[in-house]
């Protein structure tokens, strides 16, 4: 059996047994199928089911190599690795070959996006702005809702809170004017950390506190129409008819906002590990990647400003 054949089957196996969506099928085929024109000339001729079970992880490596000369990123490569694994696999599954030439072999790692802030004034401009969205002939409560999402949106710009975090805090944990002491936030395995309050925050909050149909110290901060616990998606979608509206660019989202928090405090002086721990992250390497969104906003702002920049 060639090794043409055998990724037929595979890929039939693929669409009829596992359900796999026909756009995954034909990645797959595309992944292989240059897998198997590498190996043609790699090894001079076209490989069978033999060769393909005897194939070392330098050949593979030698694909993978191969693909990087030809402008593949790491994300691409590492695509092509799983599909490649899932074939040799199936081939040891069905026709009884070894799969050492995948044993060990690991991908290369794909490099983690760069976060995608927003300027001060955008932040600013969703933050304060996002009540808009309400119109009073539509909604049917549109002076709480767009107290809701003002208070919401500015906490998540003020204190750098994932949507999450903030849709779980109940009216006790609220921020108020006057007050002092720093908002407590549980965030992800559990963990709690202490969040400055600015008075934007506080002075946001007040207003929908003042609005809030639910005043009981136990009661979800953030609710529905409805007055159950307001849902991310309710939130996410207000933020995309407002960007809308208002012109934003479409990576305005609520998680943006939290972007923008730390980014803007890194570009303001804030020390590292203090971002860190504002943030909620576990790992120091995690907050670092913030150093490039600032490096490259530096960059952008010397290549306008520079008379030699071009």
């Amino acid at each position: 059996m060639t090794g043409e054949q055998a990724l037929a089957g595979w890929l039939a196996t693929l669409a009829s047994e596992r359900r796999a969506s026909p756009h995954t099928v034909e990645a797959y085929q595309a992944d292989l199928s240059l897998f198997l024109g590498f190996l043609t000339r790699h090894l001079g001729e076209e490989p069978d089911v033999a060769a393909l079970g005897a194939l070392r992880p330098a050949d593979i490596r030698a694909f993978l190599a191969f693909r990087a000369r030809e402008g593949d990123g790491n994300t691409t490569r590492a695509r092509r690795l799983a599909a490649l694994r899932g074939f040799l696999r199936h081939l040891a599954r069905r026709h009884g070959q070894p799969v050492t030439a995948i044993s060990g072999l690991r991908g290369p790692r794909a490099a983690k996006p760069v976060p995608r802030a927003l300027s001060a004034e955008e932040a600013r401009e969703v933050a304060s702005g996002i009540g808009a969205v309400h119109d009073p002939d539509r909604a049917q409560q549109p002076r709480m809702q767009a107290a809701r999402d003002v208070a919401l949106f500015t906490l998540l710009y003020g204190c750098g809170l994932r949507i999450a975090e903030a849709l779980a805090l109940d009216v006790q944990d609220a921020p108020r004017p006057g007050q002092q002491g720093a908002l407590r936030v549980t965030g992800k395995g559990d963990k709690q950390r202490l969040v400055p309050v600015l008075p934007a925050v506080r002075q946001a909050m007040g207003e929908w506190l003042a609005e809030h149909p639910d005043p009981r110290p136990e009661a979800p901060l953030f609710v529905g129409a409805r007055g159950a616990r307001l849902d991310p998606g309710v939130a996410q979608r207000s933020v995309r008819n407002w960007r809308r509206l208002a012109g934003l660019p479409e990576h305005a989202t609520p998680h943006a906002l939290r972007h923008s928090f730390a980014t803007h405090l890194l570009g303001g002086g804030a020390d590292l590990r203090a971002i860190q721990e504002l943030l909620g992250h576990a790992s120091l390497s995690t907050t670092q990647r913030y150093t490039s969104v600032d490096a490259a906003a530096l960059l952008e702002t010397w290549r306008a400003a520079h008379p030699r920049a071009d």
